[in-house]
């Protein structure tokens, strides 16, 4: 069965604890902050894949006993993020109650088949970010991975992707996760706002978009102390913000229209850049013809085979049930731009 939590009236997954636990002291204070608030689910890395050698890379092992003083003192369950089957067998000697692959593993097959290996026949949720690049193809094939592994309990995290172009640490490109849960609708999706903020102040905005899209929860960064965090101290928020965060929250019964709805435009999306596409091939091959008649003291304008190319579009869009005044209308102006690219 997957992760269940309620909170408030609504059915939300809900993770919450620090980018990495630092110090028993850390992980105490932030789990009993978080516990008194009702989250259920506390997470913290311990192993820190991180891109410079002399950065900080998690405290290792020792972090799991942190962990297992959570899950005896407050009965919270626990979550860490896994990079290898080592971890993975360490993880689970010590009683984790939920692993994740992280964004950088899941770009790796091999990492994920490793992983999905040693995990095979065990009975614990699994957690899959995003890849780094804007790949759906990885993600779900991570997924796939897992699922051949008889992983049942499998929820996909989105936590935007490593490109430019957004004023966001991660560019969130909402319709990849959108079209991941078009394609495996079985599947929970959740949402890392606090990776795509990169922010603390944008962290609830992003929280809201997801939720606002029908996501089935968070798995926000939340420390005791985020000034002094050893890593993303940014993005990380108190456990008081994360208690009005969650009081913000608006819920619409129109969510999951909205999410249709996000389907369908990001499909117009896509056939306007197509069309994009297209008519810059067709402008290209225009200068060409333009380039051939002037070497051939051909005339530009060629009345005939513009009133062939237009009776035979319109004709094939009464076919489609296109209106075809409409594309006349349209034909027109290609054609104005066309003869434009050829003087």
């Amino acid at each position: 069965m997957h992760l269940n939590l309620q909170f408030t009236i609504y059915n939300l997954q809900l993770i919450a604890g620090p980018c990495s636990a630092e110090s028993e002291n850390q992980i105490v204070e932030t789990a009993s902050q978080l516990s008194k608030m009702g989250v259920e689910v506390f997470r913290a890395g311990i192993w820190k894949p991180r891109t410079h050698p002399n950065s900080f890379e998690g405290v290792g092992e020792k972090g799991l006993k942190w962990l297992q003083t959570v899950k005896r003192d407050f009965g919270m369950k626990t979550a860490v993020e896994v990079a290898n089957s080592a971890h993975v067998e360490a993880a689970l000697n010590a009683g984790i109650d939920v692993l994740w692959l992280g964004a950088r593993t899941t770009t790796n097959p091999f990492v994920v088949q490793e992983i999905a290996d040693a995990l095979k026949g065990a009975n614990i949720p699994i957690l899959v970010k995003n890849p780094v690049i804007p790949d759906l193809e990885l993600w779900l094939g991570a997924i796939e991975r897992l699922q051949n592994a008889d992983i049942q309990n499998i929820t996909a995290v989105h936590r935007g992707f490593g490109t430019g172009g957004s004023h966001y640490r991660n560019n969130p490109q909402w319709h990849i996760p959108i079209e991941l849960k078009r394609r495996l609708p079985n599947i929970p999706l959740i949402c890392d706002p606090s990776h795509i903020a990169g922010k603390k102040e944008l962290v609830g905005i992003v929280a809201q978009q997801a939720i606002s899209l029908n996501y089935n929860g968070l798995m926000v960064e939340v420390h005791c102390n985020p000034a002094q965090a050893a890593s993303d101290a940014e993005q990380q928020i108190t456990p008081a913000e994360l208690k009005i965060l969650l009081k913000n929250l608006v819920f619409s019964e129109e969510n999951s229209q909205n999410e249709i709805l996000s389907i369908f435009r990001q499909k117009i999306d896509d056939l306007d850049s197509s069309l994009i596409e297209i008519l810059s091939q067709r402008m290209n091959i225009a200068q060409k013809i333009g380039e051939y008649k002037r070497e051939n003291a051909i005339s530009v304008l060629q009345s005939s085979r513009y009133d062939e190319v237009l009776q035979k579009c319109i004709n094939q869009a009464v076919a489609k049930n296109i209106n075809p005044d409409f594309l006349k209308k349209i034909m027109e102006i290609i054609h104005e731009e066309s003869i434009k690219q050829q003087l």
